[in-house]
């Protein structure tokens, strides 16, 4: 009796705790109210926005890393939208710089199959501010919920996805960019089964002039791509990156699509590469040209010896045309796997080809400003000068 009683007094002193934060929240959220008049302000989840008044929210989407999304609508546009808040965005200054790449690298893009920036909140202070509000079109879902859904797929499914996943990286590389972390949740996809590719973040340039940008190319094996997506050469040799990683990741997407469930699943990143030679076999002297680091190369040769498997064997009901490509996507030397163009002029996609999203971009993405001095100043200068184009009074 004695200790339900004690139950009894520590659940309302909860219950009181609780109320008075909700209490304390609302009363902060009325006096953000009041001192910002021509703004939307609301409370999502313990977030708090504070954003232009010709949106409504209308419901949280999703938390990552780098912030969270929610949906809104446009009330002047009559449109839904994805709106991000990235909360104290200059604290990390590595994080922050991704941030403003991104942002930089979405208001470049302009390709049916690569999400569109719509809006940057225009900060009041260029000096003072921490939040960086961005606005980009609002997609239904992700690939990777459509994959692992009950909703039932056919090889005119995976052909479609993967035609206009490719066309975005086609035009991708011809701006001279790079994803470096595509995933299923990175691909975005409507109910008509359009997709859009998002999360621009770890996006880089190609080295040009022996120049590759302001990042260490030696640190990029730490966080490009999730594991199993990885390409051998990202994680055998990090300083040789190339496009080449883009199309071993979307094959891995590809057969994903097809099996609903990864086909390499590495514990560690030396476990991935072991995942990926149990899949494509032992790889040849030839296709080891490209590893330069001598423990690297002797990790691979004291591997078990083991034999390739036969993708039929693994998609027994694909289509030998799907098979074909796959193969050609998962090539582990990156000089022998198939390039963009390859894939798209690939006989798989021969039905529904569309000259409409197989475009390429008018010039290269300009990547100078990623070589400026990191402090806040300058990074704070720049989403700024971002949002100008979108508020320019």
């Amino acid at each position: 009796m004695e200790k339900n009683i004690k139950k009894h007094k520590r659940n309302s002193n909860n219950d009181n705790n609780k109320n008075n934060d909700n209490n304390k929240n609302k009363n902060l959220i009325e006096l953000i109210k009041k001192n910002n008049p021509d703004k939307t302000v609301f409370d999502l989840a313990g977030t708090t926005f504070i954003i232009d008044k010709k949106y409504s929210v209308v419901k949280k989407l999703g938390q990552g890393a780098y912030g969270v999304v929610c949906s809104c609508k446009d009330n002047q546009k009559n449109i839904l939208v994805a709106m991000k808040k990235v909360q104290n965005a200059f604290e990390d200054l590595i994080d922050a710089r991704r941030i403003v790449r991104e942002i930089r690298l979405l208001h470049f893009l302009n390709h049916p199959c690569i999400i569109k920036l719509l809006d940057i909140e225009k900060p009041k202070d260029i000096s003072t501010f921490n939040d960086i509000y961005f606005a980009t079109e609002f997609m239904d879902t992700d690939l990777h919920r459509v994959i692992y859904s009950k909703q039932p797929l056919s090889d005119s499914h995976y052909q479609y996805f993967i035609y206009q996943l490719i066309a975005g990286i086609n035009y991708l590389h011809s701006a001279n960019v790079i994803h470096r972390d595509l995933k299923p949740s990175n691909i975005l996809v409507n109910k008509d089964c359009q997709i859009k590719i998002c999360d621009f973040g770890l996006g880089r340039g190609l080295p040009e002039n022996g120049d590759n940008g302001s990042e260490d190319p030696t640190t990029l094996t730490e966080y490009v791509t999730t594991r199993w997506y990885r390409a051998p050469e990202i994680i055998l040799c990090p300083s040789k990156y190339s496009k080449a990683m883009d199309i071993w990741s979307i094959g891995c997407i590809f057969s994903e699509l097809m099996a609903r469930c990864p086909l390499f699943r590495g514990e560690n990143y030396l476990d991935q590469i072991k995942k990926i030679t149990d899949v494509l076999g032992s790889p040849s002297e030839d296709d080891m040209s490209f590893v330069s680091d001598a423990n690297a190369r002797k990790f691979i040769v004291d591997l078990p010896k083991t034999p390739k498997i036969d993708f039929r064997q693994i998609f027994p009901n694909a289509n030998p045309l799907a098979i074909d490509l796959l193969e050609k996507m998962l090539c582990f030397n990156p000089k022998k796997r198939i390039n963009i163009e390859q894939c798209l002029n690939h006989p798989y996609f021969k039905e529904i080809r569309d000259k409409n999203i197989e475009i390429t971009a008018l010039h290269s993405f300009d990547w100078s400003f990623d070589k400026i001095q990191l402090n806040k100043v300058n990074l704070q200068k720049l989403v700024y000068e971002q949002s100008l184009y979108f508020h320019p009074y």
